[in-house]
């Protein structure tokens, strides 16, 4: 008997016998359960994709008790990626008791090493970057560098000339609530540009320093990731370069 389903069959029998439902069995079989007591887990073949950006194998195993190889076969077994992620990751959640945000993990890794999902892909097929810089500001310099006309003017023309106009014309627009800044100093901007989404994060650090990320969603495709990554890149260096001149 496979390790999975000498371990399915003692959760059903605990089950049985308490009442309890399968995923609160599944959790006291796992907590008592000795950790050679069962067959050695599979090892993950190796994938014709990057699981990039999904749940690691490491994880995997603590979180789970089981590999990445382990819960592809699940999936594979009930249906595959043309199921459509949420019903991939019910169906660890209800059927397999797997904690949710691990769910969400294991099927990002799975859609990956399957071709489902392209690496920066969202569930509904746009594409997203993330980018982050710590800065040797505080939040309220960080932003009066991109709202204030004559700090941005300094850094602003090392950019690229349209994220440039859209970053300009959000912050200038009368309409605009402009940065929501919380009473520990974290901060958070969001516009739109040209049917993309742009959110600027900023989180203080010790010593007089402030991270400020930005996550640009809604992209076109994997092209314009690593566009939009290298112009953001860009944009943050100019700006690190004016607070530390």
């Amino acid at each position: 008997m496979t390790r999975a389903r000498a371990l399915k069959q003692l959760i059903r029998d605990r089950a049985a016998k308490t009442g309890e439902r399968y995923t609160t069995a599944r959790r006291q079989v796992l907590r008592v359960l000795p950790a050679r007591s069962l067959a050695a887990p599979p090892v993950l073949p190796a994938r014709p994709a990057s699981t990039k950006g999904g749940l690691s194998e490491a994880k995997s195993i603590e979180k789970t008790g089981h590999g990445l190889a382990h819960w592809f076969d699940v999936l594979d077994r009930f249906g595959g990626a043309t199921k459509g992620h949420t019903a991939l990751a019910r169906h660890l959640y209800d059927e397999h008791g797997v904690p949710g945000w691990y769910c969400q993990g294991i099927t990002v890794a799975y859609e990956r090493a399957r071709g489902a999902r392209a690496q920066n892909q969202r569930c509904d097929g746009a594409f997203e970057v993330s980018v982050s810089k710590v800065m040797t500001a505080t939040t309220a310099q960080l932003i009066k560098a991109i709202t204030d006309a004559r700090m941005r003017k300094r850094w602003i023309g090392e950019v690229d000339p349209k994220l440039a106009t859209a970053l300009t014309s959000a912050v200038t627009d009368k309409s605009s609530k402009g940065f929501v800044v919380r009473p520990d100093g974290q901060a958070r901007y969001r516009y739109k540009w040209d049917g993309t989404t742009v959110q600027f994060y900023l989180l203080p650090k010790p010593g007089n320093k402030t991270s400020l990320a930005v996550q640009h969603t809604k992209l076109a495709g994997a092209s314009e990731v690593e566009q939009r990554r290298r112009e953001w890149k860009t944009a943050f260096g100019a700006i690190a370069g004016i607070l530390t001149a």
